[in-house]
C-alpha cells in the first residue's frame, strides 16, 4: 500500500503493518539521510474519507522513541517529501515528542535505526494536526537551488566571444541575463 524512498537507497515497500490501521518503515543509519519521501503505491487507495498521518520515530538519548509528526498523504495527495536532517537537534527534553497515535506499542528501536509511521486516520482528523515546523520541504529553497543548478550547468558550456562559430540555427543568450533575472 505504502513506499518509501530514501535518496540514494533502494525503495522500500515492505512496510510492516504493526496494527489493522498502522504501518511503520525502518530507516537505517537515519543520521545521513536528508530528505524521505513517503508515497503510496497506488495498488490500494485509502477507504473513503480517509488519509495516512506520516511520523517520524528515532531514539532519545535514553534509547527512548521520539515520534513526531512530518505530514499526510492521501487519495488526492499520494506522496509527500519530509525533511528529517535537524530534526534530532530540534528535540525539546528527552524522550517527548508530539501527540502520535503509537504510543502504546512496544517497537523495537535500535540506536541509529529511525522508523517512519503511517496511521491511517480520517482526513477530518488529518485537518487539525500540526507537523513539526522543520519537515516541510520549502518551495523556495528547492526553486533556489534548481536555478542554481541549472546556471551551473548552463555556464558549463559557456565559451568566450573569439572561440565562438556563428551559426545562424542557434540562439546565444548571454549570461549575464540569465544572472540579472
Amino acid at each position: 500500500m505504502f513506499g518509501c524512498l530514501v535518496a540514494g537507497r533502494l525503495v522500500q515497500t515492505d512496510a510492516q503493518q504493526i496494527a489493522e490501521d498502522k504501518f511503520v518503515f525502518n530507516l537505517p543509519d537515519y543520521e545521513s539521510i536528508n530528505h524521505v519521501v513517503v508515497f503510496m503505491l497506488g495498488t490500494i487507495p485509502f477507504p473513503e474519507r480517509m488519509g495516512g498521518s506520516v511520523y517520524i520515530s528515532y531514539p532519545d538519548h535514553s534509547g527512548m522513541p521520539v515520534w513526531q509528526l512530518l505530514g499526510f498523504i492521501t487519495n488526492e495527495k499520494p506522496s509527500a517529501i519530509f525533511k528529517i536532517s535537524g530534526l534530532k537537534s530540534a528535540l525539546v527534553p528527552a524522550g517527548v515528542g508530539t501527540q502520535h497515535p503509537f504510543g502504546a506499542m512496544s517497537l523495537p528501536q535500535t540506536p541509529s535505526v529511525a522508523q517512519i509511521g503511517i496511521s491511517v486516520e480520517l482526513l477530518e482528523q488529518l485537518a487539525q494536526q500540526t507537523p513539526v515546523a522543520n519537515a516541510a520541504v520549502s518551495t523556495v529553497q528547492f526553486t533556489q537551488k534548481m536555478l542554481d543548478n541549472f546556471y551551473n550547468f548552463a555556464s558549463s558550456f559557456a565559451v568566450t566571444q573569439a572561440q565562438m562559430t556563428p551559426n545562424p540555427t542557434e540562439a546565444f543568450i548571454p549570461a549575464n541575463v540569465v544572472l540579472k533575472w
